[in-house]
């Protein structure tokens, strides 16, 4: 089993923190997070695709770095794959899994996030 990158990391938001509004996540769309504790950051986003909404941990499997270039920009233009803009890998919304780049067969780590009463909060 990967170690997942942040589990440990005290900037991390803990469960039940307000993320955002569901009706501020455009379906297909997505939004990126950051969170400091310190000296501690910790960076996720979540996305909403068909109606699903999911989280993920701010950090390619094969660069180590965050996914987007631009603010909020983590799916491809057809909104159904998340894109790592340094370098073009490719993953499923529905399981993280890497489907194109150099990355194939590795995964996104998983941030979970549930949404309740309208408002999408860290889990």
């Amino acid at each position: 089993m990967r170690e997942e990158p942040g589990r440990s990391n005290p900037a991390r938001p803990a469960a039940g923190t307000h993320l955002c509004a569901l009706d501020d996540l455009k379906d297909p769309g997505s939004r990126g997070f950051l969170f400091r504790e310190g000296e501690y950051l910790f960076l996720g986003f979540v996305t909403r695709i068909g109606g699903t909404v999911s989280g993920w941990i701010d950090r390619c499997p094969h660069a180590g770095m965050p996914l987007a270039m631009a603010p909020n920009r983590f799916l491809t233009r057809e909104g159904d794959l998340i894109l790592c803009a340094s370098h073009g890998a490719l993953f499923r919304p529905q399981d993280g899994l890497c489907v194109g780049g150099p990355c194939a067969g590795k995964h996104l780590w998983p941030w979970p996030v549930k949404v309740e009463d309208g408002a999408v909060l860290a889990a």
